[in-house]
């Protein structure tokens, strides 16, 4: 009867794993109810937000997290400010995309509608050419139809020189012929994700 016993728990632990595993899926992000966002410091103390208006993302089941954003569609609400950031901070001509990747726990995949979890996602992100490490404090919840959302709970400062872009900064503070531009940039997001 032990021998029995022991073989049922057996098999009632398997079928939650597998049943666990199952409930598991793909998610793509959906930008329409998603927002990207940076601020932006010039003259030591005027800043300005700004967004990215082309983005996307997607987590796999096994927890690999991958968003891309389209570094064209920075958008600072001054067309000549937004064409000169293109080409002259980003040079979207080489690289046009700034990706982060991570891997995230799987149990965050598996959130119940109203469950909420904070957490800090640490992975690498890549900024023309050049890639570092760099961490995120989000809010993660989950909501209906198995959906999934993700806030930061502060902004994650980013230091332009980090990535290279220095040279950059140089040449638009020189072009709209400002005292200076700050080096370090607040970055967060806002993100929905919808199961495959």
């Amino acid at each position: 009867m032990r021998t029995c016993s022991n073989l049922g728990k057996a098999i009632l632990v398997t079928a939650s794993l597998l049943t666990a595993n199952a409930a598991l899926a793909n998610f793509t992000l959906d930008s329409q109810s998603s927002s990207v966002n940076f601020l932006s410091t010039k003259n030591v103390n005027v800043t300005e937000s700004h967004t990215f208006d082309r983005f996307s993302g997607t987590v796999s089941d096994a927890g690999e997290l991958t968003l891309d954003v389209d570094l064209t569609s920075v958008n600072t609400m001054i067309p000549i400010r937004n064409k000169r950031m293109q080409s002259m901070l980003f040079k979207v001509s080489d690289i046009a995309t700034a990706t982060f990747t991570a891997k995230i726990d799987e149990a965050l995949l598996a959130l119940g509608a109203g469950e909420t979890v904070t957490t800090t996602i640490e992975g690498q992100l890549s900024i023309s050419g050049t890639t570092k490490p760099v961490s995120f404090d989000v809010r993660v919840t989950g909501l209906k139809d198995g959906r999934l959302s993700a806030s930061t709970t502060k902004p994650t400062v980013l230091s332009a020189s980090n990535f290279g872009l220095e040279s950059g900064i140089t040449a638009l503070k020189e072009v709209a012929m400002l005292q200076n531009i700050s080096d370090t940039v607040p970055f967060s997001f806002s993100v929905v994700f919808e199961k495959d």
